[in-house]
């Protein structure tokens, strides 16, 4: 006699989208509205770059006089201008993104951004320049706060952590777009103002398309679920991860559930949200010194050598012509943009710690050799150490796009939870601009001051970021938000979370890596029979949900219940 046939047994994989991504109507629809987000990275990259590749222009540099030395770094504020204003401004940008919503920040910080590219094209002194820069950044902060919100709250399940890990990757595009707009502008219009003040304006196209675009795509679900919208945050999941189907898709029943069970077990833990309970509570202290150590390194690697004052570095290995070093820069965004988003692919294959410490070990190793290279030229005008020094360089940020382009935005927004994921957010942001700010006061002084001997400091800082990556970076590959809530807040943890853990981990184990066949079983009869009825299944679903929706009787059953009746 044959066993009698098993229950089927759902579970919230069997409902994703199977198939081309871009063959879904919904989900084409939302990757191609996540693109406004991903353009404050581009606008930011094309920013940060911008004054770089400026220094490179003799246009720019007669008409401002050739600021250097301590008026490029300190006097007048030419480079750190950007970052104080962007500093400045980042403590409130959580309140705008919490308040208001993701996109009402996202708007506004785009519109203070226009006001100061207009006042920077028109610059008629070093003072106007500076001041345009401040606003810039202080417009930036908004954006660099509300964007990353939006993209990781936003995402499709299977899509989110390469969307997230893109977003500081794109950094590099903007950077593309400056440094190759400043090459041509100076072909083209040598010997006139616009070949700087056509770099300026081109920044001016990021925020402008977010200013246009921003109302025609959704707010964050799990925003709308904390402001008790819960019907709007649902239309928007039916919409673009259901590919407008209806409430009761069990993806959309799943997807609403653990937004509102995590917003819930988040407010037991965290009974306060302010920025002082980033620092009270135990967890978090856990969480923000990895936050902070991360975005301290992002910047103290040595990469700000080359990111803001390539023009010194170039000529202290014997590079003088303007045009072979406007190429150089060029290719090495080029480069690093193409290494940056291959390494974003690899987060959910490779896992964050192997990334973290294969990409400092990297680091040390290269700059190393950089500072043996740069020291044998000014000393001994070795020519064959100085034509080293640019593979060097090349090769140096190769290692440190594995890790921390992707990953600084992407790991920090992962191990905070929703309520206090937009100051946590804010407090990376600004350890990021107050270091680079740092930097831009110190770098072009030492350089001058101490030549090559300075690299012999970042060598020392190199060796205590390794340290410091093998110890204390914790892997959150394959772990739900529950699960890496467990692994920072310890015992404090609610019991029903910890409960739920285990089903919900196999689940997102599954999505990281798109399988969505059932869990593994025993090797049972009653296995083997479910795995031959697997496509029954399928078409058993699909049915019983058509007979559902037009079942009278049943019409003004909750979508909850129509999930348990499901699975």
């Amino acid at each position: 006699m044959s066993p009698p046939a098993a229950e089927p047994h759902w579970t919230v994989v069997d409902f994703l989208h199977r198939g081309p991504w871009w063959r879904n109507r919904g989900l084409l629809t939302l990757n191609i509205c996540l693109l406004i987000p991903l353009l404050t990275s581009v606008a930011n990259g094309l920013d940060s770059s911008l004054v770089n590749g400026l220094q490179l222009l003799p246009d720019w540099q007669d008409y401002f006089k050739r600021p250097q030395g301590k008026t490029l770094g300190n006097g007048r504020l030419i480079n750190s201008a950007q970052f104080l204003g962007n500093l400045i401004g980042l403590p409130f940008t959580p309140f705008a993104s919490d308040i208001l919503g993701r996109r009402a920040a996202l708007f506004w910080g785009s519109l203070v951004m226009c006001m100061g590219i207009g006042l920077q094209a028109a610059a008629r002194s070093v003072s106007m320049f500076i001041g345009a820069r401040f606003c810039i950044g202080l417009g930036l902060s908004f954006c660099q706060n509300a964007a990353p919100l939006l993209l990781i709250e936003l995402s499709y399940p299977t899509h989110r952590g390469r969307i997230t890990s893109m977003f500081n990757s794109s950094w590099y595009f903007g950077s593309i777009i400056s440094a190759w707009v400043c090459f041509g502008a100076f072909r083209a219009a040598d010997g006139s103002q616009w070949s700087w003040r056509v770099p300026t304006l081109v920044q001016a196209i990021c925020p402008v398309v977010q200013i246009l675009s921003i109302w025609f795509i959704p707010e964050s679900p799990r925003w709308l679920v904390s402001k008790g919208m819960e019907s709007r945050a649902a239309a928007v999941l039916v919409k673009y991860h259901a590919n407008g189907g209806d409430e009761r898709d069990p993806l959309v029943t799943f997807e609403m559930a653990q937004i509102r069970h995590a917003i819930r077990i988040e407010e037991d833990i965290n009974n306060s949200t302010s920025y002082w309970s980033l620092f009270t509570v135990p967890g978090n202290r856990k969480r923000m010194r990895l936050i902070m150590a991360i975005a301290l390194f992002s910047q103290w690697s040595g990469n700000g050598l080359v990111s803001y004052y390539i023009d010194i570095v170039l000529k202290g290995v014997g590079i003088e012509d303007t045009e072979t070093k406007t190429v150089i820069n060029g290719c090495l965004q080029i480069f690093n943009f193409v290494i940056a988003i291959g390494s974003a692919m690899l987060i959910d294959v490779a896992g964050r710690r192997p990334l973290f410490i294969a990409s400092n070990s990297g680091m040390l190793a290269t700059f190393t050799a950089w500072t043996v290279t740069t020291a044998l030229y000014n000393t001994r005008h070795n020519v064959a150490a100085a034509k080293a020094t640019i593979p060097l360089i090349f090769l140096f940020f190769f290692f440190y796009d594995l890790a921390y382009t992707p990953l600084i935005v992407a790991y920090s927004l992962e191990i905070l939870p929703f309520r206090v994921r937009a100051k946590g957010f804010a407090v990376m942001n600004i350890t990021v601009m107050a270091t680079i700010a740092f930097n831009q006061f110190v770098n072009p002084w030492a350089l001058q001051a101490i030549s090559w001997w300075y690299y012999v400091v970042y060598c020392g800082w190199l060796i205590f970021e390794l340290v410091f990556v093998i110890f204390f970076i914790v892997e959150t590959k394959g772990r739900t938000l529950e699960e890496t809530a467990a692994l920072f807040d310890g015992d404090e943890q609610p019991l029903d979370l910890v409960a739920m853990g285990g089903v919900a981990a196999d689940m997102s184990m599954r999505l990281s890596r798109v399988v969505v066949t059932e869990p593994r079983r025993e090797r049972s009869e009653e296995y083997e029979i479910q795995q031959i009825k697997t496509k029954e299944k399928q078409g058993e679903y699909y049915e019983i949900k058509r007979r559902y929706r037009d079942s009278d009787a049943t019409a003004s059953a909750s979508s909850s219940d129509f999930h348990a009746r499901a699975l």
